[in-house]
């Protein structure tokens, strides 16, 4: 019997975890692919949004202006890099200079702090790679760049440190409520899990997970979006994230830097009916290369290094949906959380656990570990403190990865923490083995290698992420 289960471990259900962890519940999240942040957390521009492009009133906003807020203090006690660089939203025709104004009065109705209008000469002296076209800019120096997966696991590592079971490679196939009000999930392995509450994070299949218990059906529509990333060398040709003015669609081809320093433009955003299919598109990335241009000038592209794509859940009414169901009690939406649902998570989550605690009334925790440290970056220690560290583990003086200067030390550490890594994608997305320039050219084998060791497997049951993703045969 559980007294929570939240399905989806993504950015919100890491969220979700990581508040309920602060009470003594007994409570698990069930993810149906190998590891954390496998879905949309982990395929997305990376930006904590200001909060000014969310209408008045809606979620959108809402949470967004509260989860932005939350960032310096989670990010300092989880250890995740983060940083408040600026945004701006670009003008490049004079009878488009409303729109601005719009936007500003927008954010100001939503709580958005110091925001204001900057002219040509202002934008120059800010960026100094601004498209000649650009006329004027909507500056909001709050907004702010991020790592999507180290918060996402950030969250889940301090969860689990307090207690939160994760449940990997289990999909929820069926839910039923019995007359005694408790929730029954059958899952993929056939077995049965019992609970009080039922959270329901599962992204791109969130109306799915809905419609097993609601006659309110939701729709999501799976609304691809296609990036390139570019080499560290060109990580400085902006210094702010660069945003087109928004449209319907989203919010276009955004330019900016990332916080470990290389530059990346994206996303397109195209409706698909396959929310699997992350594969990029020739017509896609023209989209991107092309759409990166008209806000910045001279980008370098030959420094692109790899491009992806994400998939988000765009919900028909174009907003998140966060509750209940009139028809579910105890089952808690958290659907179509697209953009800006990862500035928004800390918010959720803090919202969700609260109207559980109104429902259980559980008991607050006194030893509730409130931090969580990071794996150690070599790289950025000095000299000294590399050599004091391999001096205790030798491991740290073994690089793995030559492009990202990752170690063994780093490796280990990856596989051995709560809620270890699996897989090549797990080590990646912990280390940055296999991010740089060379995108797992030097590296791949040794990895394996350690992987294999470690997990006491052999070479050919590593994947890359999960699944059928087997490198060698």
């Amino acid at each position: 019997m559980r007294d929570v289960v939240i399905i989806g471990a993504g950015v919100i259900g890491c969220a979700v975890a990581r508040e309920l962890s602060k009470y003594r519940l007994n409570v698990c999240v069930i993810e149906k692919s190998e590891d954390v942040c496998t879905g949309t957390s982990k395929a997305n521009s990376g930006i904590v949004h200001a909060g000014f492009d969310a209408m008045p009133g809606t979620n959108k906003a809402r949470f967004n202006v509260l989860g932005s807020a939350m960032m310096d203090e989670i990010t300092r006690d989880l250890d995740v890099p983060f940083k408040r660089n600026g945004a701006l939203v670009v003008c490049t025709d004079s009878t488009q200079l409303d729109g601005l104004n719009d936007l500003l009065e927008r954010g100001i109705r939503n709580g958005v702090k110091n925001l204001r209008i900057l002219n040509r000469d202002e934008l120059i002296q800010l960026e100094p790679n601004i498209s000649d076209k650009a006329i004027a800019a909507l500056y909001a120096p709050d907004s702010g760049i991020i790592c999507p997966f180290k918060l996402t696991i950030a969250m889940a590592e301090n969860a689990c440190t307090n207690g939160v079971e994760f449940l990997f490679n289990k999909s929820v196939v069926d839910i039923h409520r019995s007359e005694d009000g408790l929730y029954h999930l059958k899952t993929s392995q056939n077995e049965e899990i019992v609970t009080h509450c039922v959270v329901n994070t599962a992204g791109v299949y969130s109306a799915n997970i809905h419609n097993l218990v609601s006659t309110k059906k939701l729709h999501i529509t799976p609304r691809r979006g296609e990036y390139c990333l570019l080499d560290k060398s060109a990580g400085n040709h902006v210094k702010s994230t660069i945003f087109p003015q928004p449209t319907q669609m989203g919010k276009g081809i955004l330019v900016t830097p990332t916080v470990h320093g290389n530059l990346i433009i994206g996303p397109t955003a195209e409706n698909i009916d396959n929310p699997e299919l992350t594969a990029t598109s020739q017509a896609g990335l023209e989209k991107v290369l092309n759409g990166s241009g008209l806000n910045v000038s001279n980008i370098p592209l030959r420094q692109v290094i790899t491009s992806f794509a994400g998939v988000r859940a765009h919900e028909d009414g174009n907003d998140f949906i966060i509750g209940e169901p009139e028809d579910a009690p105890n089952f808690i939406d958290c659907a179509g959380i697209e953009s800006p649902g990862l500035s928004a998570a800390p918010a959720i989550g803090q919202y969700v656990a609260q109207l559980i605690y109104t429902k259980l009334k559980p008991e607050t925790k006194t030893d509730w570990i409130r931090t969580r440290k990071d794996i150690i970056s070599m790289a950025s220690l000095s000299i000294e403190e590399r050599n004091n560290l391999i001096r205790t583990n030798p491991a740290y003086g073994t690089i793995i990865c030559r492009c990202e200067s990752i170690t063994e030390g780093e490796i280990l550490d990856a596989i051995h923490r709560p809620i270890g890594a699996k897989t090549l994608d797990g080590i990646k997305r912990r280390t940055r083995a296999g991010m740089g320039r060379c995108q797992s050219g030097f590296c791949m084998h040794r990895v394996m290698g350690i992987l294999s060791r470690e997990l006491g497997i052999s070479m050919d049951e590593i994947c890359k992420s999960g699944k059928d993703s087997r490198i060698i045969f």
